[in-house]
């Protein structure tokens, strides 16, 4: 079923209203919490819904360009409200763009992140974003947000994180191809969060009780959207495997952490242990230490570096990124890519030379 039939089936058997959701950190605990089910928009991939992209810069990232026209096309009509985090500044103003340059008539939420580094200044101003975010949701849910479903939310993510760490870092082992296994992450950005627990339970109880020991190249993958979802076939087809996810819609939305005591501090310390994102706060050392860690415990022996156009976050870091790998005599690769529905042929053609290079050992 499409995401909107999704969407209208949920409503008709649960009564539950829906929230839109933009790229790319939110609290997700608290949709979930008020029974308001959070279906994300990312672009989406392809040509734009409607003209309504050429209402905005050329140079705007193709995120924000096919977000405004599929909601001035109609897109998201069946939801009640959208939310839009603070991922960066075309972003944040397509929260206002979208009723003067979409027509975009429903509430619209936005969510700060602290940009500064972590202290006790940072954590104000987040405990404030957080509660204001709330007071917006109750209003949508038509309800208050209670101290015990707020906990029972944050089990239930908690318990999701985990096994999508579990199968991140499974890999192939998972019995999974590159593409099902990202597709089975990916659902979690529009079911209902117990559907998508369930079928990630499934997926783990059904892999191989001996898997064999995992073949292909092994890359990590660092960047902004695994769209085109067809190139997770190109780097398998090419003998590549993601051993390490650093993408902003996957491995950098798992917070790898338990936690316990009052909710809202739980909230807190959940938000606080997402891994490093520029689109979060900008600390390039510190996401350059994060990335050497996942190369070091996955045995990594080339990075690609996947941008979407015109993505200023992502490619701030790029230089960066760059500098500490090869200091360390590791290849890297940068793929930018706009939200094509299949990669570009000059795309297909790097990536399989990169992955050739890695496999003949003349990279050494």
């Amino acid at each position: 079923m499409t995401r909107r039939e999704y969407i209208l089936a949920q409503r008709a058997r649960h009564g539950r209203r829906a929230l839109a959701v933009l790229p790319v950190a939110y609290p997700r605990e608290l949709p979930t919490a008020l029974d308001l089910l959070a279906v994300e928009l990312w672009g989406p991939p392809g040509p734009p819904r409607s003209d309504a992209a050429g209402r905005i810069q050329a140079y705007v990232c193709p995120v924000v360009r096919n977000a405004l026209a599929f909601l001035a096309a109609g897109g998201a009509d069946a939801v009640d409200g959208a939310l839009f985090p603070h991922t960066c500044d075309s972003l944040q103003q397509l929260a206002t763009l979208a009723a003067d340059l979409g027509g975009w008539s429903r509430p619209a939420l936005v969510f700060q992140h602290p940009r500064g580094p972590g202290r006790a200044s940072t954590r104000a101003f987040l405990d404030g974003e957080l509660r204001a975010l709330a007071a917006g949701l109750e209003r949508l849910a038509g309800r208050a947000l209670e101290p015990e479903r707020l906990a029972w939310a944050i089990d239930l993510h908690e318990e999701i994180d985990g096994l999508r760490a579990a199968l991140l870092d499974l890999g192939p082992r998972s019995g999974l191809g590159e593409r099902a296994r990202y597709a089975l992450l990916r659902r979690g950005e529009w079911l209902w969060p117990e559907e998508h627990l369930a079928e990630l339970r499934a997926a783990l109880a059904a892999r191989p009780p001996a898997p064999e020991a995992p073949r292909g190249v092994p890359l990590l993958v660092t960047g902004y959207v695994p769209e085109p979802m067809a190139l997770l076939d190109v780097l398998e087809s090419a003998g590549a495997r993601v051993a390490a996810d650093d993408w902003a819609a996957v491995g950098r939305r798992v917070a790898r952490t338990r936690t316990e005591g009052e909710p809202w501090a739980r909230l807190l310390a959940r938000h606080e242990a997402l891994p490093p994102c520029p689109t979060r706060a900008a600390d390039q050392a510190g996401r350059v230490r994060h990335l050497e860690g996942l190369l070091d415990r996955s045995g990594a022996r080339g990075v690609l570096v996947h941008t979407v156009k015109f993505c200023e976050p992502e490619l701030f870091d790029v230089p960066a990124i760059r500098a500490a790998f090869a200091a360390r005599g590791v290849p890297v690769l940068h793929l930018e890519t706009e939200l094509e529905v299949e990669p570009p042929a000059q795309a297909v053609t790097r990536v399989e030379a990169f992955v050739e290079l890695l496999s003949s050992g003349r990279a050494a």
